[in-house]
């Protein structure tokens, strides 16, 4: 009796048990900062559940300690949906109340069972649900509504409500009518999908329409702690070549406009340590509201291979914070910088380049550029592109963020689309620079005159 009994609160309160990934925890932080948030993700990888976890957080205002996320501190009015009735049914509804179509066994999804105060019917979908009255912490009740995109915008245009979650991607003008109906409440967007739509309007907004209040977080099947090496395999060599990626990374099908059209695994290494022999550079992206990045690089001069070793990405953080992140990468590692870096600071007047030397970082005394002496961005691309598909370019597989950058880089109407590709920038500095690598400066067995490198 004991065991049943701990078995069935184990079953009607799983929303205690919830244990985040990193990528999830990292989705779930986001929304203290930012309004609108995309959590595109493959195929299984626990984007929807990361999706009803918080949602019923929301909805309980049961929230565990290590909660970084935003907080509501009142009953609130939630909508939720998928593409159809069914589909909302099986998905969201399935995983915040239990089983559609058993409904003894309602409250053993993420809304906890005694939190459940009454529910409400659809008609014209077996076992679907209209809406569910939920219990919240501090006395009042919170309102579930579920909807379809199906339905069009005209039946999201009802409610004024607190918070709104698409689970798979919705048309655009349900999109925004969902954001509408936040905009009284100051509330929140959470949208989660695998993005078997390629570079949709949706997916556009958050990709390529920069704004401080909208956050995409990315999660891989690398990401996924459930499976091991050998059934992440399987998965991926499950799918069709063309939805591969769309699948199991998370990736948009750009199609001709991606910038780097290599699989990602024929880059991809483990890390090693780097033989003495081997010379090295750093490379920096200057930024404030977009990230300041920097890479570490090393230099297979005998095989002409380039390797990116280590990256560093924070955004609206002082000089002095970056170079402290940086300097243990050694003082001896040079880094290029791009033309930016000439510019003063409106307040102090220094040369931003100045103010990292300030701080220790050895910048190399020129800004990058090719050995002829031009810094063309195109012609940076086809260089990296080259050692791409010759086998000359190599990318530790520690190097995540990096990995999210080049999955996303990519072309609009012909012109390089200018937004998350911090670390990328950072990368093609270095390699225009790689003439300035030099050799580690305690590699004592390896003592060479210092020179250039061409």
């Amino acid at each position: 009796m004991l065991m049943a009994e701990l078995d069935r609160r184990r079953r009607t309160n799983i929303l205690a048990l919830y244990r985040p990934y990193a990528k999830q925890r990292e989705f779930h932080a986001a929304g203290a900062a930012v309004r609108e948030r995309l959590f595109m993700a493959g195929n299984q990888l626990g984007k929807t559940l990361a999706g009803a976890a918080e949602a019923a957080m929301h909805l309980t205002g049961r929230y565990p300690d290590w909660w970084r996320g935003r907080r509501f501190d009142r009953a609130v009015v939630m909508l939720a949906g998928s593409e159809s009735y069914e589909l909302t049914r099986d998905g969201v509804q399935r995983l915040l109340v239990g089983p559609p179509l058993n409904e003894e066994d309602w409250g053993t999804g993420f809304i906890p069972k005694s939190a459940i105060q009454a529910t409400t019917r659809r008609s014209g979908a077996s076992g679907a649900l209209d809406s569910v009255t939920v219990r919240h912490v501090t006395g009042g009740a919170s309102t579930l509504l579920f909807k379809a995109y199906e339905q069009g915008r005209g039946k999201w245009q009802a409610n004024t409500v607190d918070y709104v979650w698409f689970d798979e991607e919705p048309p655009e003008d349900v999109y925004f009518e969902g954001i509408t109906r936040t905009n009284a409440t100051r509330g929140a967007v959470a949208v989660t999908f695998t993005p078997l739509k390629g570079l949709s309007s949706v997916v556009a907004r958050y990709l390529m329409e920069k704004s401080p209040d909208r956050e995409v977080i990315t999660m891989t099947i690398e990401d996924a702690e459930h499976y091991t090496a050998a059934e992440r395999q399987r998965i991926i060599d499950s799918y069709p070549a063309h939805e591969r990626e769309a699948r199991t990374m998370g990736v948009p099908a750009l199609g001709s406009g991606r910038i780097f059209p290599v699989a990602e695994e024929t880059i991809r290494v483990d890390p090693f340590e780097i033989p003495k022999h081997w010379v090295q550079i750093g490379g920096l992206d200057f930024g404030w509201d977009h990230p300041f990045a920097a890479i570490a690089c090393a230099w297979d001069r005998d095989a002409d291979v380039f390797y990116v070793t280590k990256t560093y990405r924070e955004r609206e953080a002082t000089p002095i914070i970056h170079a402290a992140a940086l300097k243990p990468w050694g003082a001896w590692l040079p880094f290029a910088w791009p033309h930016d870096g000439l510019q003063h600071d409106k307040g102090s007047g220094e040369q931003l380049a100045a103010q990292y030397r300030g701080q220790g970082l050895a910048l190399t005394a020129e800004r990058a550029t090719f050995d002829d002496g031009t810094n063309g961005l195109e012609a940076g691309l086809s260089d990296m592109l080259q050692r791409m598909q010759t086998g000359r370019w190599k990318v530790f597989s520690t190097c995540a963020h990096w990995f999210e950058e080049f999955r996303l880089y990519h072309r609009k109407d012909g012109r390089v689309v200018k937004e998350r590709d911090d670390l990328l920038s950072a990368s093609r500095y270095a390699l225009m620079m790689k003439r300035f690598a030099r050799v580690k400066a305690d590699a004592a067995a390896w003592k060479f005159t210092d020179r250039k490198v061409v």
